[in-house]
């Protein structure tokens, strides 16, 4: 074959695989079979391998994984990847919507109606493409951030590397940059599959498809994923202005993205609650696992116009069916301890599956729990679990008991340390007194380097164990001291594993502010907020000496959260710490704070009602960045109450107590 002939052949192989592949994952019209689809990508891998000089990154070929990577990147997420809350039930459905009409227009609701889609079981991703071309894929990570898994994402057959060209929607497209957000998952048959195939080589199972989807896509060698059969389903659109959430679905179809061809449009509650009825009779016949179904509000105004609450849109929830329940018997109870030196009882199951996963411990929370229930050693009890969530135990069957029951109680002393345990008045949580506890502080360090913080390779508990106990490391400040001949005397440490380790600690020592927040520790204190603090601190030194009052002015922290961080930045042994870790050379990259302008001078405001030009959630940031303070209910402290159209009971509240109200156009004109 001449060149400008094979040049000619692999173009047109390119597009007739791109085309079957849009047919059989999208259209769900194969129009040739699988052993056809796989001759002309041998065909087409076989030319590309003869003539280099026409490979394309974008090539359907590239679908079978490239080399291996050392570690993930972080992707910041250009719009924040939300969760959902849940309804298990028609009442939490209807309290939902309940709440939804008091705050948006009924007439607007009635005329939107509601978006019903299958709720797929596997792991959610962003994919965004540039001119057409898949540039970058993510996963959701803590909503803010994420991991880059492009090259496991190119090994998916149903994920095109490049738009339709023959699409309407493509000349919008190629223009712009365009986010697909979507949930890779594993069909139940390549599950059964690949568990077979684990059992033989006595490699452990996975639990569910989801983990192993999950467990897939975060695989190094995108070799791997590409073994593991997985699929993709489009929910999500970003880049193409939509009047309607149905409308994202129809476009990214014809984009060439799949999407579930089961999701339906109703015109109302009724008929949201008769089709969750429907489909939870469907599930056992899919050829994938779904746990419930995502209701969203239709219209994108009104969606908009309902705002965030917390980390959730309040326009959509995931209204999921009754969490599986099973009984078991209780084995025994022990107290572990955490980080902030919290002791935390934990029942020990007979392991019982429920949910698709082997069960074989539950947390019971507190003492006052486990009263409350009267959950005893050797008890029968109903152990609940709905999807990812942890297992719980729901209540003990008294009527099976034998009389051979014993009652638990907490421990005097530390089951680490040995030190003095105590439960102050008024508090659930029992605690370790001991400030130097080995548990704390090796769960400490676990923190400190894990992925969403430090992120330091190689360091894992084995090893941190090794350093306490040789007194090489008493903090996580001190493994920035640490040289290589003092590991390398070590057991299993060589060399060269020995240099591989100090080299990934001198590695890390730049660090994002939202990073090393979230490695500190402070108790109540996620990667989320971790992130709201660095955004409005900027550095970490403003936020180590500020006080109780700026961090009220920080948003979407409450009171337990701030009077955590408070007491946290207060103690003099957490200032040393981090001016050992600066001693220590780590570098704190400064974040950029969101208050612009001084404008509202720490006044606080509350927000109620619909606004017209913009969500609640978008005036919270606004006066965040104009320098206010969010009051989340309403007191004497408040300065104003900013009213919208049908604002709830605490415009009333506002009004008793002689709060200031102002319209929506008032308070922006407060901003100029």
């Amino acid at each position: 074959m001449k060149k400008e002939e094979a040049k000619q052949r692999i173009e047109k192989l390119r597009k007739v695989i791109d085309d079957f592949r849009y047919r059989y994952h999208v259209l769900d019209d194969p129009t040739v079979k699988d052993s056809d689809y796989d001759s002309l990508m041998r065909e087409l891998v076989g030319l590309e391998n003869e003539y280099p000089e026409f490979c394309d990154k974008n090539s359907p070929s590239q679908k079978i994984g490239g080399e291996a990577l050392k570690k993930f990147s972080q992707v910041h997420h250009e719009q924040a990847m939300l969760s959902l809350n849940d309804a298990f039930d028609e009442a939490e459905l209807k309290a939902w919507y309940e709440k939804i009409i008091r705050m948006a227009n009924p007439k607007e609701l009635a005329k939107s109606g509601y978006y019903c889609e299958m709720k797929m079981d596997g792991l959610a991703v962003s994919l965004t493409y540039e001119k057409g071309v898949f540039i970058q894929g993510s996963t959701r990570g803590n909503g803010t951030v994420g991991e880059d898994v492009t090259e496991n994402l190119k090994t998916i057959r149903s994920i095109p590397l490049q738009l339709r060209e023959d699409s309407k929607y493509y000349k919008d497209a190629v223009g712009k940059k365009i986010i697909i957000r979507g949930e890779v998952y594993m069909p139940t048959m390549s599950f059964e599959k690949l568990n077979e195939e684990r059992k033989k080589k006595g490699e452990p199972l996975f639990a569910n498809p989801r983990n192993a989807a999950a467990g897939s896509i975060r695989q190094l060698d995108s070799k791997i994923t590409a073994s593991r059969n997985l699929d993709f389903m489009a929910y999500g659109l970003i880049g193409i202005e939509t009047e309607t959430h149905q409308e994202e679905h129809e476009i990214a179809k014809d984009l060439g993205l799949p999407t579930n061809s089961n999701n339906k449009l109703e015109n109302d509650i009724a008929g949201v609650i008769f089709i969750w009825n429907k489909w939870e009779k469907m599930r056992p016949r899919l050829p994938y696992q779904i746990d419930g179904m995502v209701v969203n509000v239709n219209l994108g105004k009104v969606f908009r116009q309902l705002g965030v609450a917390g980390k959730s849109p309040r326009g959509a929830i995931a209204f999921k069916w009754p969490a599986e329940e099973v009984t078991t018997i209780v084995e025994g109870i022990n107290a572990q301890i955490g980080r902030t030196g919290t002791l935390t009882p934990v029942a020990h199951l007979k392991p019982v599956v429920v949910a698709g996963s082997t069960v074989s411990r539950a947390t019971l929370h507190n003492m006052d729990e486990i009263e409350k229930k009267d959950i005893r050693i050797g008890d029968t009890v109903v152990i609940r679990k709905a999807g990812d969530v942890i297992p719980e135990v729901v209540k003990s069957v008294k009527d099976l008991r034998s009389g051979k029951e014993k009652k638990f109680s907490m421990p005097k002393t530390c089951p680490v340390c040995g030190g003095p345990v105590e439960r102050k008045a008024g508090e659930a949580a029992y605690k370790c007194k001991n400030t130097k506890c080995f548990a704390m502080e090796k769960l400490k360090i676990e923190h400190f380097v894990s992925k969403p913080a430090f992120d330091i390779d190689g360091l894992g508990p084995k090893i941190i164990d090794k350093l306490i106990e040789e007194g090489l490391v008493k903090n996580a400040s001190d493994l920035f001291g640490l040289k290589s001949g003092d590991v390398q005397p070590l057991e299993r440490f060589a060399e060269k594993s020995a240099a591989n380790l100090i080299e990934a600690i001198e590695q890390a020592k730049e660090i994002e502010l939202d990073r090393f927040i979230y490695a500190m520790g402070i108790p109540l204190v996620g990667a989320e907020t971790a992130t709201d603090l660095a955004k409005h601190f900027g550095n970490i030194s403003d936020l180590m000496k500020s006080g109780d009052g700026e961090f009220g002015r920080v948003y979407g922290i409450g009171e337990k959260v701030r009077k955590s961080i408070n007491d946290f930045v207060n103690e003099k042994k957490n200032q040393e710490f981090v001016k050992r870790l600066i001693s220590h050379s780590v570098k704190i990259k400064k974040y950029h704070s969101p208050v612009s302008k001084n404008i509202l001078g720490g006044k606080s405001f509350m927000v109620t009602g619909a606004l017209e030009t913009m969500t609640r959630d978008e005036a919270h940031k606004k006066i965040i960045q104009f320098g206010g303070e969010i009051s989340s209910s309403v007191s004497a402290k408040t300065d104003y109450a900013v009213v919208g159209d049908d604002p709830g009971s605490k415009y009333d509240k506002a009004r008793k107590l002689g709060i200031k109200t102002i319209s929506e156009k008032e308070f922006l004109n407060m901003l100029k």
